[in-house]
């Protein structure tokens, strides 16, 4: 292999072993200027976007132990990697494809398992990560909201008692 195809060989390799997932796209068709502002979105989302060589990005895979991607690569294909939250990337795949409808999801891989285009979509729809953890906390707080309102009930209950029974005094004193 030629040294050139080497340092790429690396430059992917890198990639993948630094990102939880990846999301392999077929952007042909889109134009330099809508890869810009593909690259772009990604960026504010925590991930970036490289376009890949076929046949060096097979071998990339297969040294990272992803598996044998063949068949599965062909045409202009681009990498989506991060290092964040895989819904995040995947919702602006999602919609910069249904916007420019020239993007198409084909695979991708999250913790070494490999995800078809629907399970990728299915990504897309969730929550971000830190929506999900406040829900999650919300349903946790609940339970313990309540038993203090429950604790807090008699106690309030018997104040507003004991606050009419002295303002009733007060009142037939006044009078």
């Amino acid at each position: 292999m030629r040294a050139e195809k080497k340092t790429l060989t690396k430059e992917y390799l890198a990639r993948l072993n630094a990102s939880p997932f990846f999301i392999v796209v077929n952007y042909q068709g889109l134009k330099v200027g809508q890869l810009t502002e593909l690259r772009k979105r990604l960026n504010k989302a925590g991930a970036q976007m490289l376009v890949v060589k076929n046949s060096i990005f097979r071998i990339a895979a297969q040294e990272a132990g992803v598996g044998d991607l063949n068949g599965s690569l062909g045409g202009q294909i681009a990498v989506v990697t991060g290092q964040k939250d895989i819904s995040v990337a995947a919702k602006v795949v999602k919609t910069f494809g249904a916007q420019f409808d020239r993007l198409k999801v084909k695979f991708g891989y999250l913790n070494n398992q490999r995800m078809a285009e629907a399970d990728i979509m299915t990504l897309a729809d969730l929550p971000s990560l830190e929506a999900l953890r406040g829900k999650f906390l919300g349903v946790l707080n609940a339970p313990a909201t309540k038993l203090v309102v429950l604790l807090n009930t008699p106690a309030t209950q018997l104040a507003r008692v004991l606050q009419a029974k002295v303002d009733r005094e007060a009142k037939v004193e006044a009078v």
